[in-house]
């Protein structure tokens, strides 16, 4: 196998770190995305709707306001 010259190497290993940088951000964003996902799901339908029709309410009274 041919002897890459200095440079050369040097840039591969650029390249190479910079990918494993980009594999890490994909990975990190995929835990934060699961996570939310996770903390969504953990609310019942009742809490839902309870929290939904708070915000409704909030909503509707700084209409009123206006």
């Amino acid at each position: 196998m041919k002897d890459y010259p200095r440079r050369m190497r040097q840039r591969m290993r650029w390249w190479k770190l910079l990918g494993l940088a980009g594999l890490a951000g994909v990975a990190a964003s995929g835990v934060v995305i699961a996570r939310a996902e996770r903390r969504r799901r953990a609310y019942t339908p009742e809490e839902i709707r309870a929290r939904l029709r708070d915000r409704h309410a909030e909503a509707s009274a700084a209409d009123d306001a206006r």
